[in-house]
């Protein structure tokens, strides 16, 4: 699958921290595509993607995987959007 390369896209759990990063990127006026575990994917999936010790949510904008909530608040604010 191809995205432009701002295009974020965001894989979640249903979980606390996956609601506030969906919630972030909302705020921020954001589009982005959102994957839900047993929905759009599965565990094994997403651990064969973001490794056995990812945690939910998992973001990545373009090609580029930023990863957790906490990295992707160090990345809007790298790039001034907060």
């Amino acid at each position: 699958m191809n995205f432009p390369s701002n295009t974020i896209v965001l894989y979640t759990n249903g979980g606390q921290e996956s609601d506030r990063c969906r919630d972030l990127l909302i705020s921020l006026n954001g589009e982005f595509l959102e994957y839900q575990l047993d929905e759009d994917f599965n565990e094994r999936q997403f651990r064969s993607e973001f490794g056995d010790t990812a945690e939910f949510p998992q973001v990545a904008v373009g090609y580029q995987h930023i990863g957790g909530l906490k990295e992707t608040l160090h990345y809007l604010k790298e790039k001034g959007l907060i």
